[in-house]
């Protein structure tokens, strides 16, 4: 391993999880008690290994080599599956499973800082490993144990892989109007009809089965999200390894993950299997989706982190220009990371990526402690850990493509091709506005407001800790004002019609909580790494944060410009 990676920060995945979220007192928990610091920094040696090793040198040629169908079967670059037949083999995909299923129990936090590595060597290629693991939890937590062992174990074994249908050519998110049907069978298994669009790993030859999770439903049920059930429905029968029903329609070409396929599917008469009880698909599904989300931040951090990496030393070898104050062009050029522009940019990305990856494994570590606050603080959280990153880490590939000047918009360095993998996180699991309409319309709402209470409470105990904290506890009041304002009248509509206003500026605040968190930790911590740390930390709170006052100024003005407006007059 290199002793200094630009596809990823070994120290700073360090610092948050030992430093400041003290990962290693999990050990002290009844289902990580085989575990220690060592085992923990062994799983992160070799996800480092395997990732710069089998998963980043393949990146740019899987982008170039997007997968190709042929009417019969798609075709891959022999990297990916030899890649994922490497990540399967190192225990990676089943580490975080109960080892009565064959995984090592590892605590999610680990896991996904484990994971990050490989998200930010190559998204193509680990968005197969994400949704198969997405898939199996699933299972694992609503699956019968027939299923289970079925389906599951073929998984983790690296076997199978997984998807999730949702989506449909009609319909988009708005999962109510889902129309696949299900019809059930004598033998109580269901017939599905029906098309998925947007299915990413919807197929490929790089497993011997892919194990579909499809919304339909069943004939009878009622209208809306309550009449949708959840089905297993794998790509060839487990029994006589027939194609089951699962045709594919065709292939989408997308801007950026160009490693994954991305298809249409159409379910012909295939055979499925119900997950839990007819209904409540959506509710099951959730639980991937929602993992799903969490995932989608967690490779919107680690593309905008590996583009920071990238512009940082590009900056630091680029030689171009000279200092204001000297004019004598006589002068050899100096790096370009003696700009104050080039430093505004680099600074800006580093608080961006860094803030986001505290957000990403303090989310994670909610998982492993589980309690009725930490899940309720967690339901809270899920959207802004989804949309915040998406947002803002892709706004660090934007400036990595601006340190490299010319150069970053060619295919000669890979930052463009950070950025159009990362401008795909802003869609992928619900756009950002439905991240918005989830927060504002329903987890701040929820029980009382408990959630945003807790939130709150959570940030203003940080804040009263820290000499950075004043503008963070005016930012709390202001949010908490805000918020009972917009539902003061009990007005839906107009409450939420600028959700996505209310979005950005509660990201916004829980990131200057967790820098206030990373400030802390850093306390007393000599050398550039600790100074870097302080300073970023001084940097969000002083010049980002007060990005949130104009956007709650909006929310407290009433304006409904956007309800109002008429579409004829957008020309």
């Amino acid at each position: 391993m290199t002793a200094v990676s630009k596809v990823f920060s070994r120290r700073d995945l360090d610092f948050l999880l030992y430093e400041w979220l003290d990962a290693e007192a999990l050990t002290s928990r009844e289902r990580f008690a085989e575990h220690s610091r060592e085992t923990f920094d062994a799983f992160l040696d070799v996800s480092q290994q395997i990732a710069e090793r089998d998963f980043a040198p393949h990146n740019r040629t899987g982008d170039l080599n997007e997968p190709t169908f042929d009417g019969e079967k798609v075709t891959i670059i022999p990297e990916v599956s030899r890649a994922l037949q490497v990540f399967a083999e190192s225990g990676l995909i089943a580490a975080g499973f109960p080892a009565e299923h064959g995984g090592l129990q590892l605590p999610h936090v680990v896991q996904r800082a484990c994971f990050l590595w490989f998200q930010a060597a190559n998204t193509g290629t680990s968005a197969y490993a994400m949704l198969t693991s997405g898939n199996a939890h699933l299972l694992v937590t609503h699956g019968t144990e027939e299923q289970i062992r079925r389906y599951v174990h073929p998984m983790l074994e690296g076997r199978f892989t997984g998807t999730m249908c949702l989506s449909e050519p009609q319909a988009g998110s708005s999962l109510s109007d889902v129309a696949t049907r299900a019809v059930r069978q004598d033998d109580g298994t269901y017939r599905i009809n029906g098309g998925k669009m947007w299915i990413s790993g919807g197929d490929h030859e790089l497993s011997e089965n892919i194990i579909h999770l499809v919304l339909a439903r069943v004939a009878g049920a009622p209208a809306g999200v309550k009449g949708l059930s959840l089905f297993i429905v794998p790509k060839k029968s487990l029994d006589t390894g027939e194609r089951n029903g699962v045709v594919l329609a065709g292939l989408n070409h997308k801007m950026g993950y160009r490693g994954t396929t991305n298809t249409v599917l159409a379910f012909d008469d295939a055979a499925g299997e119900l997950v839990g009880e007819e209904g409540r698909g959506l509710q099951y599904m959730f639980h991937m989706m929602n993992e799903a989300r969490i995932g989608v931040g967690s490779g919107a951090v680690a593309l905008g982190y590996t583009g920071y990496l990238h512009a940082l030393a590009y900056a630091r070898e680029r030689q171009q220009g000279r200092p204001i104050a000297d004019k004598d062009p006589a002068a050899p050029p100096v790096p370009i990371v003696t700009h104050p522009d080039v430093r505004r940019m680099l600074l800006a990305s580093k608080s961006y990526v860094e803030g986001g990856l505290a957000l990403i494994l303090y989310a994670a570590k909610l998982l492993d402690e589980p309690s009725p606050e930490n899940d309720l603080l967690l339901d809270v959280l899920t959207p802004i850990v989804k949309a915040w990153p998406s947002q803002w880490c892709r706004l660090a590939d934007d400036h990595a493509i601006q340190v490299h000047g010319g150069y970053g918009y060619t295919r000669e360095y890979p930052v463009e091709q950070f950025y159009r993998d990362n401008r795909l996180n802003s869609i992928h699991e619900g756009t950002d506005g439905i991240q918005a309409l989830d927060l504002l319309g329903r987890k701040v709402t929820m029980k009382g407001g408990a959630g945003l209470a807790l939130l709150l409470e959570r940030i203003r105990a940080a804040a009263l800790k820290s000499d950075l904290g004043a503008p963070v506890l005016s930012a709390c009041d202001r949010l908490a004002a805000t918020t009972a304002n917009l539902w003061a009248a009990g007005d839906a509509e107009k409450a939420l019609v600028n959700a996505t206003a209310y979005l950005d500026a509660a990201g916004h605040l829980v990131i200057a909580w967790m820098w206030l968190e990373q400030y802390r930790a850093a306390e007393g911590g000599e050398g550039d790494f600790y100074e870097g740390k302080r300073l970023a930390a001084r940097y969000f709170v002083t010049h980002e944060l007060p990005r949130i006052g104009p956007m709650l100024d909006l929310l407290d003005s009433g304006d409904t410009l956007l309800r109002d407006m008429d579409d004829a007059w957008l020309g």
